[in-house]
C-alpha cells in the first residue's frame, strides 16, 4: 500500500524544472516557489515576533462577526494578488503569441482555468461574504450572526478550497478545462490526472461554505433586526445582502451536485457526463449553469448595495427611488434563475427555446437600467464630492452601461452565433464583473475601512489605485471586443493572424496597469498602517453616514452596541443627527453576553482541506480520518456548557460613556477637510448637504 496514493517525486513543481527546463517550468516553479517561501516567511514572522497567541486567539478562533468578515477580505486580497498576476502572464503571452510566446498551449490551459476559479470563487465570494459579515449586523441593529460557529465554519470551508488551489502550484498540476469544468475535458480520457481532482474538491469545499454562509445571512436578517428596522427602513445594502444570501441557499447546491457527480465519473467509474452507457455532457451544463447565472447576480448584487450607500453618502441626499431599487434588486434575483440557457444558445437546443431565454435575458436589462437612474438622480443636485470610493461609483456606472449593452447583444441567439467563445465573450464577461463586482467590493473596503480599523485609508495612493484600475481595465479588455469580433477565439494561447498582435499589445499594456494599480492598492494600505494615528476617527463617523454602523465608536467593539438601538426611520442616524437625539445616552446598561472562542474553525479548516488533498491523491488513510475527525468534532463540541462568556456591564458603560465624550469633544470636520487629517471622525452635518 502506498502511503502517498498517487503522488511521486515527479509530481512536485520543481521536478521538471530541475531535470529538463524550459520557459513554462521555469515559471511554474518560481510560481510554487514563491508559495512555499510566503508560508516559510509567514510561519517565522508568526514564531519569532511571538504573534502566534495573539493570532490564534484574537483571530482564528474568533467567532466576532467582524473578525471573522475581515479573514475573509485578507483571503480574497491574497487571492487577488495571485489572479492578477495570473491573468498579466495571460496577457503578456497573447501579447506575444503571433511568435508562439513562451508558454505551452497546457500551462496557458491551466492559467486561464485557475484564473477563472479564483477570481470567482476565492476573490469575489469571500470579498462579498466578508463585507456581508461585518456592515449587516452593524446595519440591522445585531450584535452578531445567528449562527457566530456556523460563521467560522463556513469560513474554514472556504479557506480549504482556497489551501487546495495554492498546493496545486507545488504540488501535481491544475486542470486545463477552464473555471467552468466542462465534461469531456475534466473527464478522465482527456485529463487522466489530478488537474479537474484539484478543481472539483476546492469548488466543492468552498461551495459547501457559501451555503452555510447564506443560510446564515438570511436568518440574521429576518431573526435579529432591531426594534423598528422593518423591511422598508432596511438599508440598501442589507437588502442586496439578504437577496444574494437567497441566492446562495437556492443557486449553490446545483454546483455541489454537479461537482459531486463529475468526482463519482472520475473516481467510481460513473457516466453521467459521458455518452457511454447513457450519460450526457449537457446535463452538467445544465446544472453548472443553474449555479452559474444566479452566481453572476451573487457578485453584483452586494456591490449593487455598496453603489447604493456610497452614493447617498457622498451625494448628500437621500437615496432617490428606494422603493424601486428595492423592488429591482427582488426582480433580478427572481429573473436571475430564468436565463442560465443562454450560456450554451449554440449547443443545440431549439430555436424556440432559446428565443425565450433570450427574451429573458434582454428583461433582466430592465430592473438593472432602473438602478443605474436612480444612482444618477440620487447625484443629481447633490453636494457630490469626489471622495476615492465615489471615483470607483461613477467608473462602475460609465463602465457596466458598456457591459451591459454587450449583453443585450449576445442575448440576440443569432449574434450570439457569430461571436460565441470568442474574446468578445471574453470582454463582456470581464466589462461586468471588474467595474461591477470588483469596483464595488473596493468602494465598500475604503468606505468601511475607517469604521472596521478606527482609521482611514490614505487618500492619495488610494486615487492613484482607483484611477489605474479604471484606466487599466478599459485598456485591457476593450480591445478584446475588436479581435472578438475579427474571429479571435477565447483561450487561444498563440495565433497567426497578424492583425490580431497590435490590440494584443495594448491589452498588454493595460495589464501593467492593472499590475500598477494592485500594487497602488498595496502601497495605501502600507502608508495608511504606517500614519494610522495621524488618520483615526475616534468620533466614528468620517462620511456623515446615514446608517446604524456610523453611530458606533471606530473601530466597533466586540459587543457592537452597548444598547440595541430603537430604529425610527429610514437611515435613521442621519435622522437622529439632524434632530440632535444621536448622543441620547442609555439610561442603564446591562451585561453582554458573546459566544466564547472556538477551535472548530481551525480544526475544520485544516480537516477539510486534508480530505481534500486525500481524494485528489487517492490517499484513502487521510481522506478517511479527515472525514471522521469533522463530525466527531462537532459531537464533542455538543457537550460543552460554557459557550458564552459576559461582559459586565460596567465594562460596557465606561467604554461608551467614553466615546461619547471623546465625539462630543471632536471639532467637526467640513467637505474640505474630509480626506485629511483633520478628519477625526465627526462630519459637519450641515457643510455636507
Amino acid at each position: 500500500m502506498n502511503l502517498l496514493g498517487r503522488m511521486g517525486w515527479g509530481d512536485v513543481v520543481f521536478e521538471p524544472a530541475l531535470a529538463n527546463p524550459d520557459s513554462s517550468d521555469l515559471i511554474a516553479a518560481g510560481a510554487g516557489g514563491v508559495v512555499v517561501l510566503g508560508a516559510i516567511v509567514a510561519l517565522y514572522c508568526l514564531f519569532h515576533y511571538r504573534l502566534w497567541g495573539v493570532f490564534w486567539r484574537g483571530w482564528l478562533t474568533s467567532l466576532d462577526h467582524k473578525r471573522i468578515g475581515i479573514m475573509y477580505i485578507a483571503f480574497a486580497m491574497i487571492m487577488l494578488v495571485r489572479g492578477v498576476l495570473e491573468g498579466v502572464v495571460m496577457r503578456a503571452q497573447q501579447a506575444d503569441g503571433l511568435d508562439g510566446g513562451f508558454l505551452t498551449s497546457h500551462h496557458y490551459g491551466e492559467l486561464f482555468s485557475t484564473h477563472g476559479t479564483i477570481m470567482i470563487f476565492f476573490m469575489a465570494m469571500p470579498f462579498l461574504t466578508g463585507l456581508i459579515n461585518i456592515i449587516v449586523p452593524l446595519q440591522v441593529g445585531a450584535r452578531d450572526v445567528s449562527f457566530p460557529l456556523l460563521n467560522a465554519l463556513s469560513l474554514a470551508f472556504t479557506a480549504a478550497g482556497g489551501a487546495l488551489i495554492m498546493v496545486s502550484l507545488v504540488v501535481g498540476e491544475f486542470s486545463t478545462g477552464g473555471w467552468t469544468g466542462y465534461p469531456p475535458f475534466t473527464g478522465v480520457a482527456f485529463q487522466p490526472g489530478v488537474g479537474p481532482d484539484y478543481w472539483i474538491w476546492s469548488v466543492a469545499l468552498a461551495g459547501i461554505g457559501t451555503t452555510l454562509s447564506g443560510i446564515n445571512f438570511v436568518t440574521t436578517i429576518l431573526k435579529e433586526r432591531a426594534p423598528g428596522m422593518t423591511f422598508a427602513r432596511l438599508p440598501l445594502f442589507t437588502w442586496t445582502a439578504f437577496t444574494t444570501s437567497v441566492l446562495m441557499v437556492f443557486a449553490l447546491p446545483p454546483l455541489t451536485v454537479a461537482t459531486s457527480l463529475l468526482a463519482l465519473d472520475r473516481m467510481a467509474g460513473f457516466h453521467f457526463f459521458t455518452n457511454d452507457l447513457g450519460g450526457n455532457m449537457m446535463n452538467f451544463a445544465n446544472l453548472f449553469w443553474l449555479f452559474g447565472h444566479p452566481e453572476v447576480y451573487i457578485l453584483i448584487l452586494p456591490a449593487f448595495g455598496v453603489f447604493s450607500e456610497v452614493f447617498a453618502t457622498f451625494s448628500g441626499k437621500k437615496l432617490y427611488g428606494y422603493t424601486s431599487l428595492v423592488i429591482a434588486t427582488v426582480v433580478i434575483a427572481v429573473l436571475s434563475f430564468t436565463v442560465w440557457v443562454h450560456h450554451f444558445f449554440t449547443m443545440g437546443q431549439s430555436a424556440n427555446l432559446n428565443a425565450i431565454f433570450g427574451i429573458a435575458t434582454m428583461t433582466i436589462g430592465v430592473p438593472t437600467g432602473v438602478k443605474i437612474y436612480d444612482w444618477m438622480a440620487t447625484m443629481y443636485r447633490g453636494r457630490v464630492r469626489m471622495s476615492v470610493p465615489m471615483i470607483y461609483s461613477v467608473g462602475f456606472i460609465m463602465l457596466f452601461v458598456i457591459g451591459g449593452l454587450t449583453g443585450i447583444i449576445l442575448a440576440n441567439p443569432t449574434v450570439d452565433y457569430q461571436v460565441h467563445n470568442t474574446l468578445f465573450l471574453v470582454a463582456h464577461f470581464h466589462n461586468m464583473l471588474i467595474p461591477g463586482l470588483l469596483f464595488g467590493m473596493l468602494a465598500g473596503y475604503t468606505f468601511w475601512f475607517p469604521k472596521v480599523f478606527g482609521f482611514q485609508l490614505d487618500a492619495f495612493w488610494g486615487r492613484i489605485a482607483a484611477w489605474g484600475w479604471i484606466v487599466g481595465y478599459s485598456l485591457t479588455f476593450f480591445p478584446l471586443y475588436a479581435v472578438g469580433l475579427m474571429g479571435m477565439t477565447r483561450r487561444t494561447a498563440s495565433y497567426t493572424i497578424e492583425a490580431f498582435q497590435p490590440w494584443m499589445l495594448v491589452s498588454g499594456l493595460g495589464a501593467l496597469v492593472v499590475l500598477g494599480a494592485l500594487v497602488a492598492l498595496g502601497l495605501q494600505l502600507w502608508v495608511s498602517i504606517r500614519y494610522r494615528k495621524a488618520l483615526t476617527v475616534e468620533g466614528g463617523d468620517p462620511w456623515d453616514g446615514r446608517t446604524l454602523e456610523w453611530s458606533l465608536p471606530a473601530p466597533v467593539p466586540e459587543w457592537n452596541f452597548a444598547h440595541i438601538p430603537m430604529v425610527t426611520a429610514r437611515d435613521d442616524f442621519w435622522e437622529k443627527k439632524r434632530t440632535a437625539t444621536v448622543d441620547a445616552t442609555p439610561a442603564t446598561y446591562t451585561d453582554i453576553a458573546l459566544p466564547r472562542n472556538s477551535m472548530l474553525g481551525p480544526l475544520f479548516a485544516v480537516a477539510a482541506t486534508a480530505l481534500g488533498f486525500g481524494l485528489i491523491w487517492y490517499i484513502w488513510w487521510m481522506a478517511a480520518l479527515a472525514a471522521a475527525v469533522m463530525p466527531l468534532a462537532i459531537i464533542v463540541r455538543s457537550f460543552r456548557t460554557d459557550i458564552h462568556r459576559v461582559i459586565p456591564a460596567d465594562e460596557v458603560a465606561a467604554y461608551d460613556l467614553a466615546f461619547r465624550e471623546t465625539r462630543a469633544a471632536l471639532v467637526p470636520v467640513g467637505r474640505d477637510g474630509e480626506e485629511t487629517v483633520a478628519n477625526r471622525g465627526r462630519a459637519n452635518r450641515e457643510a455636507f448637504e
